[in-house]
């Protein structure tokens, strides 16, 4: 068992090894969290004529009572601008076999992504097609965090669609669950 005083000793020699060797602990969390699963969907909002969508692993479940959803966008996101002027926003849950869409509305920064050939629902162009499901949220709060903003949100809809697997986002890559 180690004593107070070797204790100390050990820790300041820690601390000194730290001041040698910076940690980049963003980065070291970014590549821990890529082993980590994480559901894939595209979150798409409209303003001023605008239509713009982005690919997100950060959707998740806040609350059932009310039912509350949230996103979490860097400031530099080609969404970010849009969203925040929306006020409102959809998010579709990608399948599993979607994943084409996922790389295609991965782009994080201007331009905006292009629309021609995305499978989009007749009802409204904000929803993809055959997703696993569908939410329409309206924005009750936004809270900045670093350089990203959570977006919390209301659902004033939600419909469960066709597909049969979802698609998540591991180790720097796609896979159908």
């Amino acid at each position: 068992m180690l004593g107070p005083d070797r204790l100390r000793a050990a820790f300041c020699s820690l601390e000194r090894v730290e001041e040698l060797e910076p940690r980049d602990l963003g980065l070291e969390q970014r590549e821990l969290f890529r082993r980590w699963p994480a559901g894939v969907s595209v979150v798409v909002a409209e303003s001023g004529g605008r239509r713009a969508g982005l690919t997100v692993s950060s959707l998740i479940s806040m609350s059932l009572d009310p039912p509350l959803v949230a996103i979490s966008l860097a400031h530099v996101a080609s969404l970010y601008e849009v969203l925040e002027e929306a006020g409102e926003w959809t998010a579709s849950i990608l399948s599993g076999e979607q994943d084409w869409l996922a790389q295609h509305f991965a782009r994080s920064v201007p331009p905006l992504v292009l629309w021609d050939g995305i499978p989009v629902r007749d009802d409204d162009p904000r929803l993809i097609a055959d997703a696993v499901g569908w939410l329409k949220v309206r924005t009750i709060d936004e809270v900045r965090v670093g350089d990203h903003t959570l977006f919390v949100g209301r659902v004033v809809d939600l419909e469960r669609g066709p597909a049969g697997s979802s698609l998540v986002y591991v180790a720097q890559g796609y896979t159908a669950l």
